[in-house]
């Protein structure tokens, strides 16, 4: 109890005189920073799990490319399995003159089987809102997303066209339990009733339609789980390629992968603003141990032992972590919200209450970094000799070396694996994070050297005096400079880096493109149907590109051994083996495609069962010119030679395909047809009268799939950003923690520099002519380190051109070199403010 009371009083007492404010600050942010992404991530996560059968609609669902075996229907029937069907793809909505691309769920009696559709019959959605059980749309009518009525100007009991039939508005579509969240909606939905599907001759053959076969248990709890797993393993072996079950644990598998993504990115994200607030605690912990010398020289004079003094730091420590993780947490709760309003529909629609463990995880996180990164510092006291009373030299003979942060360096390690979950993964971002780090360090150095010979040699102590003395401040003080410079263009960085993809990179994609490139798409042609649409597109002095034919059909072979997914490690290579090919033929070579290996055929060649692969493909599949392809069409193995590799230019945004044949190859095989032409403004009413007369037809309006790919880019983008706000204020209170450093020291240089005759003004000026340098050198390793990076965004992966962006470095200068000497100048206003007879008696 006595080490406890002293150690509360020693924290009050620093608290007053504002030591320790730095190190909690730093604490709290750091906490904060992990239990935000954390709180987060736990809802969708807790959504997942416990509503896994509501995400689905059911217990378990079959997806499958084509229609489902009427086996697996009759065994869940047998098993006395709740059971309904559904169908997903996209069409045309029609209303008068306006159309709009929606995505069509035909649904069954039943659906969904967990879980309710909350509809309102009213024109206005928050009016009459109800949640809608075991009822679907009747026949003759449609239920539709708010967004796609808002579209079509429609109300409810207006009429609508989709397909060959015409329909009445019932209801609109508030909540969706089997649908997910914005990321997963290119268009809104549409609810239509299974039985009509036949009459709107929306799918026929070629058709991208996704059948469902959803199941549910009349069991509960673990009986419900045991059931599904018994459906499921009979299930398995009977599943052929284009089949997938996604059952409760499984639920939304492309949601999860998306939430892991998005957890890693925004996780390490966090990470960056936990480094630098250790960085600053290891900073802070320099005047709070320096200030605390004397009182525990005191203490050893009065007789307290070692032991006593350890008791009494490590309760100093403990209440410090406690308080700092404890602010840390609420205000962690507290920014999720943000997270929840940017980026929580992207995932679902409605977000349960967080949970307990980003609790534990920040507790976790405040007392191993605080502990680890202070701890070490505050030996120093523990080995305090009681005669520093008279000699203010003697600190104690404490070893300092690199091993005493090892375990700061263990837990930083450790904290990036748990929120990278991946150890590759891991590794890569520690090693980028020491390289960032060390070069970051070396330009800082550099700039740091020029600035200073620059002042050397350019000024006189009559002309430039203030400048000169605020630059020799960064030779006095060059690792703090260094670790300066580094943490906050660490954070600035990460700032611009996301400014410049969130809109420099898209707008520069879509500037690039000509004026008269393709801006729709259009698919779902039948064979009779091709002399028709050139017709009309023609009479509305629409130019447009060739109608080209494609045949599904899957790899099943490569080089006479059956194709086994499982060899591929990528996860991108999976799923183009597993997915169904677009077989195209060609007579010539599209002017956007280059040849890069082997020969394109001759007309003679014509019937030949030749290929030729898109280079992408053919690398991520492992397959070269020579192989021998062997494709399932229709039922029907077709064998393929490799003859060519093609670079494609799918930024051309013409119509291009993976593999194509020589004519006359694909003629015994019933196809499908696509085109993409530039639609002029104004010339809207040509895509009405399309439709009207061919209703299959799908429209894909370029341009507005790149508003929703915009504004989705946007939302996680400040999504993104929210989190490494973080790390701008971790840099910030690197910034204060280095000034409360040298506090002393600076306390010392401005009382010598008054005495000798210096005004107030001039001691200001060349405190911040210092941090003026600190804040441009941050601003251009930042920069450097931006546009490297957005270098290898633009050319290596998103194969585009790169374009400087000279007025967002010009916005991060100004920013800099407002931010970082204001925020120098708030720290050390009050000790510019004491006359030199105050100064010289607090030395």
């Amino acid at each position: 109890m006595l080490a406890l009371s002293i150690a509360w009083r020693q924290c009050r007492s620093l608290w007053s005189s504002g030591e320790i404010r730095v190190l909690l600050f730093a604490l709290i942010l750091a906490v904060t920073a992990t239990t935000s992404v954390s709180f987060f991530t736990d809802r969708i996560k807790s959504s997942m799990q416990t509503q896994g059968n509501v995400l689905l609609g059911a217990d378990l669902v079959v997806n499958s490319d084509h229609a489902i075996p009427a086996a697996y229907l009759s065994e869940a029937q047998r098993r006395q399995y709740q059971t309904t069907q559904a169908l997903e793809f996209s069409s045309m909505v029609l209303k008068g003159d306006s159309s709009e691309l929606a995505e069509i769920k035909a649904v069954e009696t039943g659906f969904p089987l967990r879980g309710h559709l909350t509809i309102s019959k009213q024109s206005t959605t928050t009016a009459n809102a109800e949640p809608s059980s075991a009822t679907i749309p009747a026949r003759g009518t449609v239920w539709m997303e708010p967004r796609l009525a808002q579209k079509l100007a429609l109300k409810i009991g207006d009429e609508v066209s989709v397909g060959e039939s015409q329909f009445t508005l019932a209801a609109l579509v508030l909540q969706e339990p089997s649908r997910g969240g914005d990321m997963f909606s290119i268009a809104p939905r549409l609810f239509m009733n299974s039985a009509d599907v036949p009459a709107t001759g929306l799918v026929q053959f070629g058709s991208r339609v996704k059948y469902q076969l959803l199941v549910a248990a009349n069991n509960e709890g673990a009986e419900v789980n045991q059931a599904m797993e018994d459906y499921a393993e009979w299930l398995k072996p009977q599943l052929a390629r284009g089949e997938r079950v996604d059952d409760i644990r499984s639920a939304r598998p492309e949601m999860r992968n998306a939430l892991n993504k998005a957890q890693q990115f925004l996780g390490i994200a966090s990470m960056v603003g936990v480094i630098l607030a250790m960085v600053a605690m290891l900073l802070a912990s320099i005047p709070y141990v320096q200030k605390s010398l004397d009182a525990y020289a005191l203490m050893r004079c009065f007789g307290a032992t070692k032991k006593l003094i350890t008791q009494i730091l490590l309760f100093q420590t403990l209440l410090l972590a406690l308080v700092g993780s404890v602010i840390g947490c609420v205000l962690g709760f507290a920014a999720q919200y943000g997270l929840a309003i940017l980026a929580g529909r992207l995932f679902l629609e409605t977000l349960p209450a967080p949970g307990w463990l980003p609790v534990l995880l920040g507790l976790v996180t405040g007392f191993a970094t605080l502990l680890t990164v202070v701890w070490p510092q505050l030996m120093r006291l523990r080995a305090v000799p009681a005669l520093r009373i008279l000699r203010q030299d003697l600190e104690g003979n404490v070893r300092s070396n690199g091993i005493v942060f090892l375990p700061a360096l263990l837990v930083l390690a450790g904290l990036v694996f748990w929120h990278a979950g991946d150890i590759k993964l891991a590794g890569i971002v520690f090693a980028a994070l020491v390289a960032l780090v060390v070069v970051a360090g070396f330009l800082a150095y550099a700039g740091m050297r020029i600035v200073q010979s620059f002042s050397v040699q350019s000024l006189s102590l009559q002309t430039g005096g203030v400048i000169k003395l605020g630059l020799m401040g960064l030779r006095r003080r060059p690792i703090l400079t260094i670790a300066q410079v580094v943490c906050l263009s660490m954070g600035l960085m990460a700032i611009l880096l996301l400014a410049f993809v969130r809109n420099d990179l898209l707008k520069n994609w879509q500037t690039s493109l000509p004026a008269d490139a393709p801006n729709r798409f259009v698919i779902n042609i039948q064979a009779d149907q091709i002399p028709g649409i050139n017709a009309l597109l023609t009479s509305h002095a629409i130019q447009h590109a060739d109608i080209f034919p494609m045949v599904r059909a899957r790899l099943i072979s490569v080089n006479g051994k059956p194709l086994n997914v499982e060899q591929y490690k990528d996860d991108r290579a999976k799923r183009l083996a597993e997915r169904e090919f677009n077989l195209s033929w060609a007579a010539q070579m599209q002017a956007d495609n280059e040849l890069v290996a082997g020969q394109w055929w001759q007309a003679e060649d014509a019937g030949k069962q030749l290929l030729s692969l898109e280079q992408g493909l053919a690398e991520t599949l492992n397959l070269k010119v020579g192989d021998k392809l062997t494709y399932d069409v229709a039922g029907t193995p077709l064998d393929l030679t490799i003859t060519s590799l093609r670079k494609v230019e799918w930024n051309s945004m013409h119509v291009n395909f993976f593999a194509v044949t020589p004519p006359k190859v694909l003629d015994n095989y019933a196809a499908n047809y696509l085109t993409s032409f530039h639609l002029p403004a104004g010339k809207e009413e040509a895509l009405n009268q399309l439709v009207r007369k061919f209703p299959n037809l799908t429209i894909i309006n370029v341009s507005a799939v790149m508003e929703q790919l915009q504004s989705l880019l946007s939302k996680m983008s400040y999504a993104i950003e929210f989190v490494f706000g973080f790390s701008l204020l971790a840099g910030l209170a690197v910034l204060y923690a280095a000034l409360m450093a040298t506090r002393e020291e600076r306390v010392r240089e401005s009382t010598l520099m008054r005495v000798l005759g210096a005004s107030r003004k001039q001691v200001v000026l060349a405190m911040l002519v210092e941090f003026l340098c600190i804040g441009i050198l941050a601003s251009i390793v930042a920069n450097i380190f931006t546009n490297v990076a957005a270098y290898y965004l633009a050319t290596l992966v998103l194969d585009m051109e790169y374009q400087f962006n000279a007025w967002l470095s010009v916005q991060a200068l100004l920013a800099t070199i407002v931010l970082v000497p204001f925020s120098a100048w708030l720290v050390a206003r009050n000790q510019f403010n004491q006359p030199p007879r105050a100064l010289l008696q607090s030395v």
